[in-house]
């Protein structure tokens, strides 16, 4: 799977721009949160968490509240990926010694985002959040399924692009997000009274959950 950059490492390395080359830390931090993103979207929840252990404690040896509020958003960003809810509790404590792009982050997790804001969102996702179709247009799996289940979150998704999602999911074998996209459209087809469609999204989550036995 080709490496995202995750959200850490965009604010991150942008802050250490002048002083290359990037520590430790922030080089482990990122390493792990972008395993951990990987291993919880194929459902792999043991080593998923370990890893998440891992950034949590290496950006802790900075102290700082916006640096650690960064892997707590990656980490409620890789959640809401697989549509298990925009909100992000361990972010809270951090919220008020934490920057306002960070603040801004999880207003835009928790489909809360003010229009105005978005111009603090990174470059992609700021895009799909302006426009949705967009969304189209931006190339890796992980910042598209979090784009998609923000604007889900909102309200503002078009239902055509769950199609997309589902097939991003599918094509990295993200299993778990892939079965809450395929459930979602499946109720979807299920109250336009799309029985042939729901069924055939029936048939597929059947494949999906059949390979993991």
């Amino acid at each position: 799977m080709k490496r995202a950059v995750s959200f850490l490492a965009v604010l991150l390395l942008a802050g250490c721009a002048n002083n290359p080359p990037p520590p430790d830390w922030l080089l482990t931090a990122d390493t792990a949160i972008n395993s951990h993103a990987r291993l919880w979207l194929e459902g792999r929840d043991k080593l998923a968490t370990g890893q998440l252990a891992v950034a949590r404690e290496a950006v802790s040896r900075t102290g700082d509240a916006s640096q650690q509020a960064r892997v707590e958003l990656h980490a409620c960003a890789v959640r809401l990926a697989g549509l298990q809810g925009g909100q992000c509790p361990a972010f809270l404590p951090l919220a008020r010694d934490a920057g306002q792009a960070e603040n801004v982050y999880a207003a835009y997790l928790a489909g809360q985002l003010v229009a105005v804001d978005s111009q603090f969102l990174p470059e992609m996702q700021r895009q799909a959040w302006q426009n949705p179709q967009n969304l189209k247009s931006i190339k890796d799996p992980l910042t598209l399924l979090v784009a998609a289940a923000a604007l889900l979150e909102a309200g503002r998704l078009p239902p055509e692009n769950i199609a997309l999602a589902i097939e991003t999911a599918a094509g990295q074998g993200w299993r778990r997000a892939l079965l809450a996209w395929l459930s979602l459209e499946k109720e979807r087809l299920q109250k336009a009274g799309d029985q042939s469609g729901s069924e055939a999204i029936g048939r597929r989550i059947e494949r999906v959950l059949g390979g993991g036995r």
